[in-house]
């Protein structure tokens, strides 16, 4: 019995087993958690690695109905602990209890993204996620300032984890292989509790300062000048850089002046 990789669901199983293994060496508990959540197993070419470490106990979620029941039959150890779920739209704490859990998967590139978002949501939760995404979105997120990659997500990420980019993978190690080259991140938790900030405020001003990212955010944040003519008129060297070049902590900042 084998799974037909899904094109909509954007299914490239792994079928390199040092690839998997990698992987499954690369989560990092530390004594910070003792359950993985691993998400899209697919036909469990990672999950078998995970299911070997005895530092903690694996679940998967798995959207794929085929996928279910292929693990199901494979994985007979690991019934009580697959859910058919869509992690997108489903609170983990209600399958993975209120302790803490990492995330971990060779994520679909369609929504890759959009996991880690959803990751943000659960962030106490969440002390550590090691992923594989398509190599430049990789890059993206663990990119730091200066960097023509840094953007949006690296800062929305870096307030609160620690990013690592960990190694490039080639297309052939895929079933079937993808257009492009993949690359794993890891994810630690960082010290910040709650931004020193408005988060929802911190979430729009990042996103309005990259809208122009060429520009100079003078221009890009002139939406608020209006509203906050002091911080303009006072901010005048920091308002000639680019979005790239400043860190997260300099957003807060300036989220902060812009806090009523």
């Amino acid at each position: 019995m084998n799974v037909r990789p899904k094109k909509h669901l954007g299914q490239h199983f792994l079928k390199d087993e040092t690839v998997c293994q990698r992987i499954a060496e690369a989560v990092q508990p530390e004594g910070k958690y003792t359950k993985v959540l691993e998400i899209g197993p697919g036909m469990g070419a990672l999950t078998k690695y995970l299911m070997k470490r005895t530092d903690f106990e694996t679940s998967v979620i798995e959207i794929d109905r085929e996928s279910v029941a292929y693990l199901k039959v494979n994985f007979p150890d690991l019934t009580d602990r697959i859910f058919a779920n869509d992690f997108l739209h489903t609170d983990p704490r209600e399958i993975m209890g209120t302790d803490t859990f990492a995330v971990v998967g060779n994520f679909p590139y369609n929504i890759s993204t959009q996991i880690l978002f959803r990751v943000l949501d659960f962030k106490d939760n969440i002390p550590e996620v090691v992923g594989m995404f398509q190599k430049e979105v990789a890059v993206r997120i663990a990119e730091g300032p200066g960097s023509k990659d840094y953007g949006i997500v690296s800062v929305l990420l870096q307030a609160f984890y620690d990013i690592e980019y960990l190694f490039t993978v080639d297309e052939h190690v895929f079933i079937p292989p993808p257009k492009v080259k993949s690359g794993v991140i890891r994810l630690k938790r960082n010290n910040v509790k709650n931004l020193a900030c408005d988060e929802k405020l911190f979430k729009q001003v990042v996103k309005q300062a990259f809208s122009q990212r060429r520009k100079t955010l003078r221009n890009s944040l002139k939406p608020f000048q209006d509203g906050f003519p002091a911080f303009f008129e006072n901010h005048k060297e920091l308002l000639q850089r680019r979005p790239e070049t400043l860190s997260v902590e300099e957003f807060v900042y300036i989220t902060q002046q812009f806090q009523v």
